[in-house]
């Protein structure tokens, strides 16, 4: 894969991401409701992920073994985590990450949340390209390292899938409303299923990366799990969300908060503030 076809195709990706957001900016507009906005970045990210994992960047017109297996990891991710959203979505009237948010950007909302979206478009772009990075490795197809990219994934998946279940049967049993979701993995990380998903983009460079150097631009994907860490941990995830859960449980979120990991998940005796 040369650098000119490489960037090429992530201008059009980025362009077709810029277009997906901007539209989940007018649906947050007519609707009111903000959870839109990640139903269409994750089946946008997932659809722009697979079709560059897809595109045949060689002299060879059809997709190869590799480039199915990846498109098809990107793919199931995207389904998992989009369908769990647009369930959660329908049953909500907003998110209040974003509605904070909102409110403190004041009569200046609606530019300033286009302008967001945009950047989560880039993000998505990002994220995007480390998929394409690892489906256009030219190293023999299901190398140890393949399988292990491929293991880290599903726990990802996985977990992150038991960390949503866990989650919503928590809050659906009555004896726990106003409470604080401290149960099975929930005890060991205040936010489990954003672990999980770092978890998921931690496989794409796995995958990419060439030990015998045939694959020069695939370290270039460990900016996907970089980013996911930054943006998850100290931006537009863990952040606003505690700071809504601090003003609406109060000690009960600060007890919770003091014996609890942030990010990666320890047991809960260990008082580390890790993550």
């Amino acid at each position: 894969m040369g650098l000119l076809s490489f960037f090429v195709t992530l201008l059009a990706a980025g362009l077709s991401l810029s277009a997906i957001m901007a539209a989940a900016w007018r649906v947050q507009r007519s609707t009111g409701n903000s959870g839109w906005i990640d139903v269409f970045w994750t089946f946008g990210t997932g659809a722009t992920a697979v079709a560059v994992a897809l595109l045949p960047l060689t002299s060879i017109a059809w997709p190869q073994p590799r480039q199915i297996f990846v498109a098809a990891l990107a793919g199931l991710w995207s389904w998992r985590l989009g369908w769990h959203i647009l369930v959660r979505t329908r049953t909500t009237s907003d998110d209040p990450r974003y509605r904070d948010l909102m409110v403190q950007w004041g009569a200046d909302a609606p530019a300033k949340l286009f302008w967001q979206l945009q950047i989560q478009a880039a993000v998505g772009l990002l994220l995007a390209g480390s998929v394409m990075l690892a489906a256009q490795n030219p190293a023999p197809f299901l190398r140890t390292l393949d399988i292990l990219g491929v293991t880290v994934l599903l726990a990802g998946i996985i977990g992150e899938s038991l960390a949503d279940r866990q989650l919503r049967q928590f809050k659906h049993d009555p004896a726990n409303r106003g409470k604080i979701c401290d149960v099975g993995l929930w005890r060991w990380s205040r936010h489990p299923n954003y672990f999980f998903e770092w978890l998921c983009w931690l496989a794409y460079p796995i995958i990419a990366i060439d030990l015998s150097g045939n694959n020069p631009l695939g370290p270039l994907a460990l900016l996907a799990p970089l980013a996911m860490y930054w943006i998850l941990v100290h931006v537009s995830g863990i952040p606003p969300l505690e700071a809504h859960m601090a003003r609406t449980r109060g000690q009960a979120f600060d007890d919770y908060r003091s014996r609890t990991s942030a990010f990666f998940p320890l047991p809960p005796r260990a008082r580390s503030r890790t993550g």
